[in-house]
Parts: structure tokens; sequence; C-alpha cells
């Protein structure tokens, strides 16, 4: 740990940077900060010309390595400005007067300190570590492999700075090219711990000095022996972002509270002319059996649909827990007044007219509101939203009120219809479905905080395009994870990241792997796209937590059997190597022309009694620990008697205390729909003309269940 005098070195070489009007630290500057947070780094000197560079050359005695220093040229390989392996006064002498020259020509403004002079570092592997700050998440230190190459072929790592020692060692292993770090083609492994200790080192700097915007090492050196930075680049913000307000924990969960199981609700805008959002969100309310209080508010009207009608919010006898606004952008900002001096802690801004319309003040305006009189803005630019256990549909849309444990969350209404569709058509239950829209106040993390309490909801799926806070939805997620699933649907994957960046990290910036990488670091499910967003919403809370990696396939069809096994690898799930007696029980069961291992193939033109037995088999052992199923369709076992005995086996090992996820692949006709209807209504989730969808699933649960503790791992890469 930095001490607090080498911290107060840094802070002053800092603060003399940026009063000199630079972002950028010179290399010798570097330096300081290197040694000051024990980042190791190749002994160096700054010569002012040319024999000061033959002594500090013939200091080292050996190969050295000269570099301009220049606060105006940042990277130094462009302007010519690096020559490597110089020995004997002659080359250093040349090699800085060529290195000095080729600066000038790079550019003529350029001021240049001297040269520096560095011991040339053993061969090893290249790597880069740095840290920079994500758009997103702020500061994010990154690891991979090959200088220059790490923009090329973006074999990088994050996580979220600070990180400690488990979290550095395990970016080593995140990459697409980790074993080459173990040793390829008789090379010794390099020093882990020392690559770690970098990444740990360059952590904590950011941490301590939020101004510093980037750090680049690059290119590390790796060996046997240890790590080195052969180059260290740091560069200061422009300016530090200003702190997003937050709100205390408890503070969300009573504001939530009140607002996902209100007693009485306000519809700012209740119209009795069809046709009007005003009318629509009022019907839904009292259609939908809200037993709480609902009050209309419209100064034109005493009565709207056979409810009291009030001019205003403040007219309104008694407490109120949440006011929906379905009026025009421009009418909220005064009305919102009202609802503040009315005490009401909640408002449902349905209207759009405002950022997403290149009206940012009015969101501004209404923001500042909200703050000013304690009052949570859902919205703007929304659907509403749906309460279902509590028989809220304060929405325009369609109603839906199918209770169950899903919690769904959108930011887009096209999206949110189609959560709305697909619960419907698939019977899915949910606790609430919520829009978030434009995000003025409300967001992930908020609702996050409330429905990892809320006991109605047992798996959260969520829609975003961006998230406000990073941060603070990692800290939510981390908080939920562990009790319940929450799955994501990030929108924007191929947005390009930062185009002018400072250094090779930099140039990282705002990429999707960012995202990637700390949304896994935080237990959360990334769903590819938005059919496995909400399968998987559907699909975790049915499926039991396996309780190890081992993974069965029993299959009717070789063909499907080769599929679903190249879907387990995909998913990063384990095919179990059947012990020889597992294998000698399953032969008995398996025609000769079967095949046992795994896949075990029973063949497609057998009984339903070889399905049920060796479905037994699995389900029995306890070195079996989830079964994937798959069902050719035929004559001999219809689709529906597949689908019975399974549920049949799969309940009663259920009620002996045996549960295990089974997953199901059907092919056939027609009538495998019905099948897979059934198998799903009775805790197996089957699904028709897939192989993929089934085993994604059982992926999805299974890194969840790591995520959360459940399984080990930790980190799943």
């Amino acid at each position: 740990m930095v001490t607090q005098d080498r911290a107060r070195r840094v802070r002053a070489l800092l603060d003399d940077v940026r009063a000199e009007g630079r972002t950028a630290l010179t290399a010798p500057e570097g330096k300081v900060i290197a040694d000051a947070y024990g980042i190791a780094v190749p002994g160096e000197e700054l010569a002012r010309d040319a024999d000061e560079a033959v002594a500090c050359a013939a200091r080292f005695g050996g190969p050295v390595v000269l570099k301009i220093v220049s606060p105006d040229i940042l990277h130094k390989t462009d302007a010519g400005g690096v020559v490597v392996g110089v020995e004997g006064a002659a080359e250093v002498r040349a090699a800085f007067h060529k290195i000095v020259e080729n600066a000038r020509e790079y550019d003529l403004q350029a001021r240049i300190a001297g040269v520096q002079v560095q011991e040339l570092i053993p061969q090893g592997q290249e790597a880069i570590v740095g840290a920079v700050t994500d758009p997103t998440f702020g500061k994010v230190v990154a690891f991979g492999l090959g200088g220059v190459l790490v923009e090329v072929f973006r074999d990088v790592t994050f996580r979220l700075a600070p990180v400690d020692a488990d979290e550095a060692l395990s970016m080593l292993d995140s990459i697409r090219s980790a074993q080459i770090l173990r040793g390829v083609r008789g090379a010794r492994p390099v020093d882990r711990r020392a690559i770690a200790d970098q990444i740990l080192r360059v952590s904590e700097l950011v941490a301590d000095f939020p101004d510093i915007a980037e750090v680049d090492l690059n290119p590390v050196i790796a060996t046997a022996e240890g790590a080195i930075a052969a180059d260290i680049r740091v560069i200061l913000a422009e300016r530090v972002p200003r702190e997003r307000r937050t709100h205390p924990r408890e503070e969300i969960l009573i504001s939530m509270r009140r607002l996902m199981r209100p007693s009485s609700i306000a519809v700012i805008g209740a119209s009795n002319e069809q046709g009007k959002i005003g009318n629509s969100v009022l019907r839904n309310l009292i259609d939908g059996g809200f037993p709480g209080e609902i009050h209309p508010v419209n100064p034109k009207a005493d009565d709207i649909l056979g409810r009291k009608a009030y001019p205003s919010v403040t007219d309104i006898p008694g407490e109120v827990d949440v006011a929906v606004f379905a009026v025009p952008a421009p009418s909220v900002a005064p009305l919102l007044e009202e609802v503040g001096r009315k005490n009401i802690p909640n408002a449902v801004l349905i209207p759009s007219g405002f950022a997403e319309s290149g009206e940012p003040e009015l969101q501004d305006e209404i923001v500042a509101i909200g703050e000013r009189l304690g009052i949570r803005l859902l919205g703007p630019n929304i659907y509403g939203y749906y309460s279902t256990w509590h028989h809220v549909c304060a929405t325009f849309c369609a109603p839906y009120d199918v209770k169950g444990g899903v919690a769904l969350t959108s930011q887009s209404g096209g999206i949110g219809m189609a959560v709305l569709g697909f619960a419907r058509t698939t019977k899915t239950g949910v606790s609430a479905i919520v829009g978030l829209g434009n995000k003025a106040d409300l967001d992930e993390d908020d609702l996050l905080t409330w429905f990892g309490e809320d006991p109605h909801t047992q798996c959260i799926a969520m829609h975003l395009e961006d998230l406000k806070d990073g941060r603070a939805f990692v800290e939510a997620a981390r908080a939920t994870v562990p009790k319940k699933p929450v799955v994501v649907l990030k929108a924007g994957r191929t947005a390009a990241g930062a185009k002018a960046a400072g250094s090779h990290t930099g140039a990282l910036a705002g990429d999707d792997a960012v995202y990637d990488d700390i949304l896994r670091q935080a237990g959360v499910i990334r769903a590819p796209g938005l059919n496995e967003m909400l399968e998987y919403a559907r699909a975790l809370p049915v499926l039991p937590t396996p309780q190890g990696d081992n993974v069965v396939i029993i299959t009717g069809a070789g063909g499907s059997g080769v599929l679903l096994s190249d879907a387990v690898t995909d998913n990063g799930l384990s095919l179990m190597e059947i012990p020889p007696d597992l294998d000698t029980s399953f032969r008995e069961f398996i025609p000769p022309f079967g095949s046992a291992g795994n896949p075990v193939d029973i063949t497609g033109g057998e009984p339903p009694s070889t399905y049920e037995a060796t479905i037994r088999l699995g389900l029995e052992d306890p070195r079996v620990h989830a079964l994937v199923l798959g069902y050719w369709h035929t004559i001999v076992t219809p689709p529906l008697v597949f689908a019975e005995l399974t549920a049949r086996v799969v309940a009663e090992f259920r009620e002996r205390g045996i549960e295990k996820p089974v997953v199901a692949s059907l092919a056939g006709d027609v009538e495998v729909e019905e099948a897979c209807q059934y198998l799903y209504e009775r805790g197996v989730v089957a699904y028709p003309y897939t192989t993929e969808k089934p085993v994604a699933v059982l992926g999805a649960k299974y890194r969840w269940a790591r995520a959360a503790g459940l399984l080990g791992g930790g980190f799943m890469t």
C-alpha cells in the first residue's frame, strides 16, 4: 500500500502537471508514480544532451533503450522517438541525435525535455496492463496480451477498480490467449503473480487519484522471473465528472414500496374520452381490480368513469402514494410542483417530449423539481407499469394480470410490449413489468434493490440501452444475485468504442467488452437477444439449482445427440465422463446398435420404458447433476407419452428430495409443441425444434449458480 508521504508526492506532481496546462505526464514523471506505487519498471535516467546520454548508458553497463521525452508527443514510436538495443558511446550518441531530429520533424512545435535512457529488459511475453475511465463504470482496469496487437485482436478483459488480489489473478484466465501465459511449445510459464501485482497497483493508483483518466503499461514484459513495465503512460482527465446524486438503500426501498404496493393512486390528466391516454390508464386501474383508492385529476370534470374528479392533486383528501401523469410534456413541471406540495413520493411520467425528442431543458427542469421536493420520477416517455400481485395496471397498454415470479423491465416501450406478448403467449406469470424510458431519475439499480427484496419476485430480467451509473448497478446486482438471478439484455453491442484515445488502453474505453466483463463480474447473466432474455427469465425459476458440473445427455437420435453435445460445450457446461459402472447400467437398457457413453443414445425405435429407465438412472445416480433429453418423434413413443413419463419420473424423484435440472429438446411433428408445454408446466424446461435453446437455458442456470456462490467458481470466463 502506498505511504502517505508518497501519496503526497504523487498529488504534488499531478497538481504541477495540471498547473502547466498539461494532461499527459512525461516518462520521467511516470517513473515517479511507478516508484511511489511499486509498479516494476526498468532503471532509467533523463539525458538532456548526447554526452549525458552516453554517461547514463555507461552506468547501466549494457544495451539500452532511448526514448524521446516530450509532453507533446504521446505515441513515441509513431514519431520515430524510440531506439532499442543501443550499446557503446558512438551508437548512443548517434541514436540521441536521430531521436531528437525525428521528433522535431514529427512536431516542430513539440517541447523536448530530453531523451530517456532505459535499461534493456530481457525478452519475454508482452502484455498490456492499464486503467481507463469508462463512461458508464468509471475507473476500470484492463489486461491483455501483445503490445500494439491488443488493439488488433482486442483480447482484453476488464474489472472495476479497485480490484483485490484474487480478482487481479482472475483476469489472467479471462482472456482467450490465457494458455500462452501458462507456457506453450516448451516455453516456461510466466510469473502470474508478478503480472497480477502490476494490475493490483495500477488499480490502487486510479482509485486513489480519480483525476487520473488513463494509465497504460504497454508493454509489460513477463517472464518466469517477474513482470516489468517497459513504458508507463499517465493521462489526466480534462475535468473530474460531477458525482451523481445517490439515495440510501432504505430510502429506495421505502419509496419503491409505495410505488409497487400503493394504497392510493392519482391519475393526472384522467379523461372520459376514449382514445385518450388518461382514459386508458384510469380504465386499466379500475378494470384491473386495484383495491386502493383511485383519484382522477382534471380541472374540467367533476366525474370521470364514475369516480369523483379533483381539479388538483392538492384537493385530494388523505395520502396519495403515486401520481400517474397523462398530460402533455410542457404541463408536467407545474403539476409536479403540486405533487410535491401534496407530499406524493412517486410520479409516473408517461408523456414523451423530453430529452428523447430534443428537449433536455424540460427534463432537467422536472429532475430539479423532483430533487427539491423529494419526488422519485419513473420515466418520462414510458408505457407505465404493472405490479400484478397488488393489482396495479398503471398503463395505457394492454392489461396483464397473470401473477408469477418474474419481474421484467425495459427502457423501450416497444420492447415492453414484446415482453407483454411473450408473457401472455407462454403463460409466464409476472410480479411486475416496468417501463423506464428516459430514466430521468429511477433506473435499473433502484428496481434491482426493490426486486431483490420483493418476496413475489424470483427472477429479474432487464432490457437496457445504457446505464446511468454502472457502479450503482453493479452494487445492486451483487446484493441481488446471491438471492435470485438477474438477466440483462444490453442493446448496442456493436457501438464503436472511444475514437480519440490517448493510450492503447484508452482506445478500449466504451467498448462493449467492458460491459460484458463487468456485468459478468457482478454475477449478471447477459442474454444475447430479446428472446433469450425472456426465455431465461421464464425458465430459471423453473429449474432447480444444480449441485455439480456433470451433465448427461440421453437422446433417441444420434444427430440430436451431436448437436446437444455442441450446445453443452458452447454454453460452458461439462459433459460427464460416464464411470464404468454407470455405463454398464445404461447398456442394460440400450439395444446393441445403440450407444452408451455421453451422449447416451437409446435410438429412436425404443418404447417408452427405455426412455423411463434411462432417465431414472440419470436421476438416481448422485454423480449426475443435470440431464439433457433429446426426443425424436416416433409412433412407438408418441410425444405426449414421452412428456407424461418424463414429468412423472421427475416429480417422483422430487418428492424423494432429489431435484436436478432437466431440460429437453423435442423434434417431430406439431404434437411436440403440446408435449413441450406439458413438460414446462411440470418443471421440465422443454422446447420443440431446437437443440440450442434448452441447453442455453441450462447454461444460464449454471452461470447464475456459480455467481451466487452455489457451485464455486465465482467470475465466469
